[in-house]
């Protein structure tokens, strides 16, 4: 039996990184990357040239058993994606779940993400939540936004930078222009902001925009939260 890990890797800030994940990147046979040349930044970072093979959504399905096969070698292997908890809105919970399958233990490293780093810079209610990661982009879209308008409790979403606006658009139709929210954008790196007010403000201010960069993390305020 062997250990398959799941690191969590820093958002935008490379010193985020806990020295437990760095040890543990060091000590592995090989470490899946959901993009080897993004995680190779990282790796060079900490000075890490633990061999890497790419491991994303595309190939998921047959790397598993490659993984499943270095386990069964009683070799270790890491998994991490481009930023945040592999398999939360990125590849992972298919190489958990054969992993324990197959008998081997799973241990994760935790780590910053996007989602709770956003919900409580948002200042909005952080007792309870629910985290949507990207809306189908086609069918059953519109029978989300119904559904998610009617929460009583926090709503996490992460969306490109070059949705924002028709997203934006589409959660002032279904939810109105007066339900608070936060747009959480470029979390932990330099250009960090958070542009909080009702849907109709915050719409208004990213419409003023030509260009809108980074990872983007929004979140909405229960449905009959007021301030």
């Amino acid at each position: 039996m062997s250990t398959l890990y799941i690191v969590a890797t820093p958002i935008g800030n490379l010193d985020d990184i806990s020295s437990r994940a760095q040890e543990v990147l060091e000590s592995v046979a090989a470490i899946g990357c959901e993009d080897t040349r993004t995680s190779g930044i990282l790796l060079n970072h900490l000075g890490i040239d633990t061999k890497t093979f790419a491991f994303h959504q595309h190939n998921e399905h047959q790397k598993v058993e490659h993984l499943i096969n270095m386990l069964d070698g009683r070799q270790p292997v890491a998994l991490i994606s481009d930023a945040g908890m592999p398999g939360i809105s990125d590849p992972g919970f298919l190489a958990v779940r054969a992993a324990h399958q197959a008998g081997h233990s799973v241990s994760v490293i935790p780590g910053p993400d996007a989602a709770t780093t956003a919900l409580v810079a948002s200042g909005l209610p952080c007792e309870k939540y629910v985290y949507e990661g990207f809306l189908p982009q086609k069918k059953g879209r519109q029978k989300r936004l119904k559904k998610l308008a009617e929460e009583d409790r926090s709503v996490v979403l992460y969306e490109s930078p070059y949705r924002l606006h028709k997203l934006l658009e589409e959660l002032r139709k279904y939810m109105g222009d007066r339900r608070m929210a936060a747009v959480c954008r470029e979390l932990t790196k330099k250009f960090e902001e958070v542009v909080r007010g009702s849907l109709k403000s915050v719409a208004d201010t990213f419409a003023l925009r030509d260009e809108i960069k980074g990872e983007i993390a929004i979140v909405i305020a229960p449905k009959d939260y007021s301030e």
